[in-house]
């Protein structure tokens, strides 16, 4: 049987007999010229498939293989060709369809899972979460124990400073100074007053020595010149070893771990601005803390700030300077351990001030 790559052809009608009879060998019926096989022939079988019936149609399909297989063996493939085209276009209208594989993407289940897609979305609700508060830590105190000069802050108002000297004077003559001082100087316990509060005796004794009198949180401490000569002595040494002039001395005595001062700063109007105050300590040691002040924005409130601690021992020298009396507060706190008695002179300069007028 020879085959034409031409449409419609007389090969187009030798196929269409060829595959009636293979069609007819396989289903053991007639050949399949069925109205289907006829459109499909007169769309596409030439001048034989518009004169109607399944032979165009089956024309049209060897014709259409032969095309596609020319270059080959045609004597040998021409018969397994046809019965493969005709089974192409049978089987089709025959079997019923396939159904779609899971995840195709035909039209239905790309239609069914858009709308799952829509349903899922019209159920999700909306939720305002409000955004989580950066968490901030109580920064832990340093501690400052060496002997150096400290610059602990450093802002607008200038340079805090603080100069640490253990050992200012030695143990030997520490000890000596620290008992003709603890037995001659005049101690005193003054009664402070709080607005709305009440009054209270501070718990230390105090004594003050200078030409000008000295007024701090409402205690007015009146002039004194009679300056015990280790103190005179002591005043000398330190305007030696510093090169600054002192011309009063505030002595506090804290018997024991009872006794301390609350959270405070040497700001007096009297001290003028930046004063600088010379702190010798004898006697037991004590823990002095330092915080600085806080900003604006933190509305007086103390938890965040810097914090320092540094103890003194005895005849150590500490030195405060610049900005340190604006820009920070110290105290030396209550003592849970037993502590035995501690003194601690704090040379300064005085100013002359008006008169105050307590409100």
């Amino acid at each position: 049987m020879r085959f034409s790559s031409r449409p419609g052809g007389g090969a187009a009608r030798g196929g269409a007999r060829g595959g009636a009879a293979s069609v007819r060998q396989r289903h053991g019926g007639k050949a399949a010229a069925s109205p289907s096989a006829g459109r499909l022939g007169r769309r596409f079988g030439g001048a034989a498939g518009r004169q109607g019936g399944g032979a165009a149609g089956a024309g049209f399909t060897s014709s259409f293989i032969t095309g596609s297989v020319s270059g080959c063996d045609m004597k040998r493939r021409a018969f397994p060709a046809v019965e493969c085209s005709f089974t192409w276009f049978v089987l089709p209208f025959a079997v019923a369809p396939k159904a779609p594989e899971a995840g195709s993407r035909s039209p239905a289940s790309g239609g069914q899972a858009w709308g799952r897609r829509d349903q899922l979305r019209s159920q999700e609700q909306f939720v305002f979460e409000k955004p989580s508060e950066v968490e901030r830590r109580v920064p832990e105190a340093g501690v400052i124990d060496k002997p150096g000069v400290y610059e602990i802050s450093t802002g607008p108002t200038g340079v805090s400073r603080i100069h640490l000297v253990p050992g200012f004077i030695d143990s030997e003559q520490a000890d000596w100074m620290f008992e003709q001082l603890l037995q001659d100087i005049p101690w005193g316990q003054r009664t402070r007053t709080r607005q709305g509060k009440g009054s209270f005796e501070e718990p230390r004794l105090t004594s003050w020595y200078g030409e000008l009198p000295y007024t701090y949180s409402r205690i007015t401490m009146q002039p004194n010149s009679h300056w015990h000569p280790v103190l005179t002595m002591l005043k000398e040494h330190i305007e030696e070893f510093t090169g600054h002039t002192f011309n009063s001395l505030l002595c506090n005595l804290y018997r024991n771990e009872k006794d301390s001062v609350d959270w405070h700063s040497d700001d007096e109007p009297s001290l003028g601005k930046n004063p600088v105050i010379a702190s010798l300590s004898f006697g037991a040691t004590r823990t002095f803390e330092m915080r600085k002040k806080p900003s604006a924005e933190e509305n007086g409130d103390y938890t965040y700030v810097e914090k320092l601690r540094i103890p003194l021992d005895h005849g150590t020298l500490l030195m405060m300077e610049g900005a340190t009396q604006e820009d920070w507060q110290h105290r030396v706190p209550k003592e849970y351990h037993s502590r035995d008695a501690r003194i601690n002179l704090t040379f300064r300069i005085i100013y002359p001030e008006p008169d105050r007028v307590w409100k």
